[in-house]
């Protein structure tokens, strides 16, 4: 039987807020229950979700690797899209910490789009980052259906933007969650993004040890809160024959509130 408790907000939120879903192309393309478990989770907080189907890249690959001319008209279009937004919420810190990190410079030449871009910025946060930031969400009436060994990747770019351990505080405020902490977690996965494709020997090198401490604790299941992230460590625990599952917080989340998420 479903069930749908209640969550306690420490404090009040902005009344009904007015919320982007910034997807994100490796969301959209790979893993779209993610995005249907923000959804889910944010509207059952209060939140007013909408999808703006006109989105598309944020620019980040482009960027990355310096075409920041190129970059730029995507930049551009996203702060058209989302600027009517109270705010924009991503499951991917990827793509936040693009936008919060980088989106003001690339327009230091114009003052008017750089207000705009700072403007974005200024409201756009990742999915764990909204709860704990913003909704003030207390998830300690949340019960997991059976109990879980989880553990938990921190990313690289939630660390960027400030993000540390908001995921873990969040995880073990759920019942039934039994955490085990992973050995080395500020080490990167390996991804990196074109990192991956231009230093594949190091990359792989570097999520074979992430997948050892893996291993190590136990855990049935990984939380990792990027896309990127969880592709290429799924990918080398399946090569590996290892039956961890990785998913994303919300779905987890999700699962708690009884809202319905089917797994990965």
């Amino acid at each position: 039987m479903s069930h749908s408790p209640t969550v306690t907000l420490r404090i009040p939120p902005p009344k009904n807020p007015r919320v982007a879903l910034f997807i994100t192309c490796l969301n959209d393309q790979f893993y779209p229950l993610v995005g249907v478990a923000v959804t889910k989770v944010l509207e059952k907080l209060g939140c007013r979700v909408e999808f703006p189907s006109q989105q598309t890249c944020c620019g980040q690959p482009f960027n990355n690797n310096g075409f920041f001319d190129e970059a730029r008209p995507l930049a551009r279009r996203m702060i058209e899209i989302f600027s009517s937004y109270d705010y924009i919420v991503s499951p991917s810190g990827s793509c936040c910490a693009m936008v919060r990190e980088h989106f003001p410079a690339l327009f230091d030449s114009n003052p008017a789009e750089k207000a705009a871009a700072q403007k974005l910025a200024d409201h756009t946060y990742e999915f764990v980052e909204f709860l704990d930031k913003v909704l003030r969400a207390d998830l300690s009436t949340l019960k997991l259906p059976e109990p879980q060994s989880i553990t938990y990747h921190y990313t690289c770019h939630l660390r960027g933007i400030g993000v540390t351990d908001e995921g873990i505080t969040q995880l073990q405020r759920i019942g039934n969650v039994d955490f085990r902490p992973l050995e080395k977690t500020d080490q990167c996965c390996g991804f990196g993004g074109t990192f991956a494709v231009k230093y594949p020997a190091i990359s792989g090198a570097m999520v074979e040890d992430k997948a050892a401490c893996i291993a190590a604790t136990g855990a049935a299941t990984l939380i990792c809160n990027d896309a990127g992230c969880a592709m290429n460590i799924s990918g080398l625990c399946h090569r590996r024959g290892m039956e961890t599952k990785v998913k994303h917080i919300a779905e987890l989340i999700a699962e708690a509130m009884g809202l319905g998420v089917d797994a990965w």
